[in-house]
């Protein structure tokens, strides 16, 4: 196995996960090939940019597909950093303005929903570091003292849960925000672990290590 699989779906910024990920010690390759992503130990999913569009370039280009066999069916080690763990839900309200949300993989019984904050002082889109509250433990969060989970955030619609289970920790930004979900070999930050320093390399390194 070649180690690690970047998904490339055209629009997300996979340069500073490939850097995180070689940090670790592992040699990335970046791709949307499904012989490649088959040949991987581990699979990651970047995001950046909008909903609708990044949906489209995925199913475009099969992803969801090879995802679909290689995560939920062979139990691949999977993280889902930011717009792609929103890509996990069943739908998103980002720039539906028809009226019609827009569709996503389905993964998780969640509906991705524009952030409202309770304070108006608070900017949207929400960005910079905030803390996150565990809900529960997790290996990807191994060794990481409660006192450092510190991530840096960039997003202006956020994860909502039905099954409270599948979040394992919260971000307050004028609002309970879902940061990190996780179900079976699935794992997902809505912060970019990538950019969040020493917590986020360490993060990324149990993800990396992480054999469930």
């Amino acid at each position: 196995m070649s180690g690690v699989a970047i998904v490339d779906y055209g629009i997300n910024n996979v340069r500073s996960v490939k850097n995180a990920v070689e940090y670790c010690g592992f040699d990335p390759v970046v791709t949307h090939d499904a012989d490649a992503i088959a040949d991987a130990s581990h699979v990651i999913l970047p995001g950046v940019g909008a909903f609708g569009d990044a949906m489209i370039n995925i199913r475009a280009r099969g992803i969801d597909e090879i995802l679909e066999r290689q995560v939920r069916e062979k139990g691949k080690p999977f993280l889902a950093v930011c717009l792609g763990m929103q890509l996990l839900a069943n739908t998103s309200e980002e720039h539906a303005d028809d009226g019609v949300a827009h569709r996503g993989l389905g993964w998780f019984d969640a509906d991705v929903q524009r952030l409202m904050p309770n304070d108006p002082a608070l900017k949207i889109p929400h960005m910079g570091w905030n803390m996150v509250a565990k809900e529960r433990n997790h290996p990807i969060l191994a060794n990481i003292r409660e006192s450092n989970l510190a991530f840096y955030f960039v997003h202006s619609f956020a994860m909502r849960c039905r099954d409270a289970g599948d979040v394992v920790g919260f971000a307050q930004y004028g609002q309970p925000v879902t940061a990190i979900i996780a179900r079976d070999n699935i794992a997902a930050t809505q912060f970019h672990p990538e950019k969040s320093q020493d917590t986020g390399i360490e993060l990324m390194s149990n993800f990396l290590r992480w054999n469930p």
